[in-house]
């Protein structure tokens, strides 16, 4: 037990440049948040639901983060700082990180499958502060959901998110393959949350002109192989 604490605290401050020991991590409202769901949860599947929410409700006015009792949560899993809502039927996998301000929401289980109603996140996710991530979807592995992101479609494994309604950037594989992203974001290793919206749409921007780059090489490479033609009829 001692020892899987120590690697859950180690795994945080891998995530976190903040702390300087493993006991400062001790005070962060996400671990505690994690303790208490993992008491809550175990009563929920002992079926004693309402002790279950007492803990819930305590939790959540002790850490400002609200986790449903019925929440499945893997291993290594971090909130940092606080004020997240997650859902009775969310899933989480391994190593999955979430920022500030997400909820991780439900929808009408008429819409989707049958008794799920909010999202299942797979191993190494990363959701930025702010982002929204509603209904029974699934968001893939190693996936990253920028700052303020609405996302409502199932994610790809790998895909980057950003924007309401949020929509995939084109990152390259081995930024993605990445051991940890702080904040989700590809568009810079020095990104900074207070002026994350400059640098989502500095990412944007540098991706067009990459493409609009490619596109006239393109075709001042056709123009090239037009005017080589032309030039081999005159001759011939």
């Amino acid at each position: 037990m001692l020892r899987g604490l120590i690697q859950y605290l180690d795994s945080v401050k891998a995530r976190d440049p903040a702390p300087r020991s493993r006991w400062e991590v001790l005070l962060y409202p996400g671990v505690w948040a994690l303790f208490w769901h993992r008491v809550a949860h175990g009563l929920y599947n002992l079926r004693l639901f309402f002790l279950a929410r007492m803990v819930n409700h305590f939790s959540r006015a002790f850490t400002a983060i609200d986790i449903h009792p019925g929440a499945t949560i893997g291993r290594n899993f971090f909130i940092d700082h606080g004020f997240t809502v997650i859902g009775e039927t969310a899933e989480i996998g391994d190593n999955v990180t979430i920022y500030q301000c997400v909820t991780l929401g439900g929808t009408n289980p008429t819409n989707g499958k049958a008794g799920k109603r909010h999202p299942t996140l797979k191993d190494n996710v990363i959701i930025g502060s702010g982002a929204q991530i509603i209904g029974p979807i699934t968001v893939g592995e190693r996936a990253r959901v920028g700052a303020n992101a609405v996302v409502t479609d199932d994610v790809p494994e790998g895909a980057t998110m950003i924007g309401i309604k949020a929509r995939s950037t084109l990152v390259p594989a081995e930024t993605w393959q990445q051991e940890f992203m702080p904040y989700g974001t590809p568009c810079s290793d020095k990104f900074d949350p207070a002026t994350q919206k400059l640098e989502l749409l500095q990412c944007e921007m540098d991706m067009m002109q990459k493409r609009l780059t490619q596109l006239m090489e393109e075709r001042d490479a056709a123009e090239a192989d037009d005017a080589q033609s032309s030039e081999g009829k005159k001759s011939a």
